[in-house]
């Protein structure tokens, strides 16, 4: 009998205590979604360009040393976010993996990524600049809380919970995100009705989903326990100092899991594409095919609403047939999205909504799956570190993807072979994945591998 096995006579209360822990931690998804949606995914752009265009002489605004067009701020701002938060990740996850407080992170940075989300509420006139440091700040608390909630799935959940509890997450955010946006539609839709401006009503639902995520924050922070540090390495110093050590050993360990790395790379080509549809969607969808915006903007909800239960059959089928499979199966039907994005007729809604559909059917499976399968290659007490790395390498070259569509459309002057252009990356994100030996992965990793792998 291990020391983590009950003693004899004595009930097994740990499931139930998994799995009150696990209701808790869906919360958190449900809460950060409403600044990924409303914020992040619709307001943001379209709202700080225009702020920017009252404060543009010659139609250019001075940033730091360049002078740039407005419309140009949007994707310069996230591109830094992103940037910085490569850097600064992998540091963080190390101080998680060294702490028993992940939740007290989790919660604390979430807080300060909503406070700061709540600024772009006083966003007025021409101050462009608070806006941008406003989302600045919020986006990089956005990621940093991300990479302490994934580090939380492998303690919270065994290796058969896991593609479960990841997917229902995934399913709650897209719910949460889904449910705050189609009332914010309305708000930002009939604003006249409601005797506000467009842009107070941009304003307002900026500052609810700041306080959606704050809100239901307390959830997770009130629902799941502390849990002690596990298998840290012996490195001298302070809490800092020893985390530097622990992230320079771990770096250099990582080339002895080369099966996670390999799953990283693998991981780094889909997401991108994944990432890159749903950001040019929009474009897509106004510019090419013909639709007004707010076509648009619905078409989006139905695929906000529909990846919920996508998220939650991917879950279900792992459990079937395993992770890595589906995954697979997903890219293929990604595939299968944008070649026919490519001969999509203009303005005819029902086929524009079908394709909507499948995005929401395998949106929410594959980035659930691909949590939790990551989770089981991840060596034992460096779960918020590798997460880190997840989250660091993600966003540090989110740019790939829309690289490609933007060189793709300058050369034809048209969204549709740029779109196609991305079958590229889940084709060789697919061809990597088929290369991951999971067996072996989790056998250097130390972890059990689940019932169906």
């Amino acid at each position: 009998m291990s020391e983590s096995d009950p003693p004899g006579g004595i009930a097994d209360l740990r499931p139930l205590n998994r799995a009150k822990e696990q209701r808790a931690w869906y919360f958190y998804d449900f809460a950060n979604s409403a600044f990924a949606t409303t914020i992040g995914g619709v307001l943001f752009g379209p709202y700080i360009k225009e702020i920017a265009e009252e404060a543009a002489v010659d139609n250019r605004i001075d940033v730091l040393f360049f002078s740039i067009a407005p419309g140009s701020l949007p994707p310069f701002i996230i591109t830094f976010s992103t940037i910085i938060s490569a850097i600064v990740l992998p540091l963080l996850g190390a101080v998680a993996d060294r702490t028993s407080r992940k939740k007290d992170l989790l919660a604390g940075f979430a807080w300060a990524g909503a406070a700061f989300a709540a600024l772009l509420f006083f966003v007025t006139g021409d101050n462009w600049q608070l806006g941008a440091v406003a989302f600045l700040i919020a986006n990089l608390c956005f990621g940093a809380a991300a990479v302490f909630n994934d580090a939380l799935l492998p303690i919270i959940s065994t290796e058969n919970e896991r593609d479960r509890v990841s997917s229902r997450g995934w399913a709650m955010g897209y719910a949460g995100g889904g449910l705050l946006l189609a009332l914010n539609f309305v708000l930002i839709t009939f604003h006249d009705s409601f005797g506000l401006t467009e842009g107070m009503a941009a304003r307002i639902s900026m500052l609810s989903a700041a306080v959606w995520w704050a809100g239901f924050t307390f959830i997770p922070f009130r629902g799941i326990q502390i849990h002690p540090p596990r298998a840290v390495e012996d490195v001298e110093g302070g809490i800092f100092a020893s985390s530097f050590g622990q992230l320079w050993k771990t770096l250099k360990d990582m080339r002895n899991y080369p099966v996670t790395l390999t799953f990283l790379a693998a991981y780094l080509f889909f997401n991108d594409g994944i990432q890159t549809v749903i950001s040019q969607a929009s474009l897509y969808g106004t510019d090419e095919l013909g639709f007004e915006l707010g076509t648009v903007l619905a078409v989006y909800l139905l695929v906000q609403f529909v990846a919920v239960g996508g998220a939650i059959a991917f879950g279900v089928a792992a459990g079937r047939y395993g992770a890595k499979r589906v995954i697979l199966t997903g890219l293929g039907i990604w595939m299968a999205i944008v070649t026919i994005a490519l001969v999509l007729p203009d303005e005819q809604l029902v086929p524009f909504l079908l394709l909507g559909v499948a995005i929401g059917i395998v949106l929410g499976g594959t980035q659930a799956l691909s949590r939790s399968y990551f989770s089981l290659l991840i060596p034992r007490g460096k779960e918020a570190e590798y997460f880190s790395f997840y989250h660091a390498m993600e966003r540090g070259t989110s740019w790939f993807g829309t690289l490609v569509f933007g060189l793709v459309y300058q050369f034809t002057d048209s969204y549709r072979p740029a779109i196609f252009a991305l079958v590229f990356f889940f084709l060789i994100g697919g061809l990597l994945l088929m290369r991951v030996d999971t067996e072996r992965g989790i056998r250097e990793a130390g972890n059990d591998a689940p019932a169906v792998v």
